[in-house]
């Protein structure tokens, strides 16, 4: 497995938009053979920040991913919605192990 955590701000008069676009860039990514999982995570405390919690199963699946054209329409759609860049964190998963499930 390889996981990645996308930290996300937003400018504030464009959370419910960037919401929207991120859950419908959610929903298809989830129908991707390699996406294990994929969470949208928004901060109670700071509605404008979010996490996105990518889990693929392998590398070359989360570079498929950004292939997609949802991706690339997500991508594209929320670029002026945020309050700075974006930044990711990169996993390899440790437990449980890939070969338990």
């Amino acid at each position: 497995m390889y996981i990645v955590n996308v930290h996300i701000s937003v400018k504030p008069g464009c959370v419910e938009q960037f919401r929207q676009a991120t859950i419908e860039n959610a929903l298809q990514s989830i129908e991707e053979p390699g996406v294990a999982r994929f969470d949208v995570l928004q901060q109670e405390d700071q509605p404008e920040r979010f996490l996105l919690v990518e889990a693929y199963r392998s590398v070359d699946d989360a570079a498929k991913h950004k292939e997609t054209a949802h991706y690339l329409r997500w991508r594209d759609a929320v670029a002026g919605m945020m309050a700075e860049p974006r930044a990711s964190v990169k996993y390899a998963n440790v437990f449980p192990r890939d070969d338990l499930w």
